[in-house]
């Protein structure tokens, strides 16, 4: 599995790392610019993520426009729906209008920080990846 996490706290983006680290490449944005770069030199080179985990709340563009802007560039690179990357939102916020705002923004899953292992596990698993339970 290829992962891109993006978070501007430095914490979160290392805790999640730690995490993900066993099931696959990891890539960090620290940012939305840095997160939409990177998504479309994944896709240049032929090997694009298959989970992004992007912060709601950052500086510049939130995690709702970076996920906006990815819907859009795969939709103008006509991928099928099984070709998209999958998207897990997380945020300190349990505010069910930011929930609304990051579905309507395209994300199959939403974590509220600090983000479990194993909810973040379970949200993996269901988005049909092969996670195999490690202690």
């Amino acid at each position: 599995m290829k992962i891109l996490i993006t978070d501007d706290d430095f914490i979160s983006r290392n805790v999640l790392h730690a995490i993900l680290l066993p099931y696959g490449r990891c890539d960090i944005a620290a940012d939305g610019q840095a997160a939409l770069d990177a998504f479309m030199l994944a896709h240049d080179e032929g090997k694009p993520y298959d989970l992004i985990c992007v912060d709601v709340q950052m500086p510049g563009m939130d995690g709702h426009e970076t996920l906006k802007r990815i819907r859009a560039l795969e939709t103008e690179m006509a991928l099928p729906e099984d070709k998209r990357v999958k998207a897990i939102m997380v945020s300190a916020s349990r505010d069910v209008k930011n929930v609304i705002a990051a579905k309507e923004s395209g994300c199959e899953a939403y974590l509220v920080k600090p983000v479990e292992k194993e909810r973040l596990l379970d949200e993996i698993r269901e988005l049909k990846f092969k996670v195999s339970a490690i202690s």
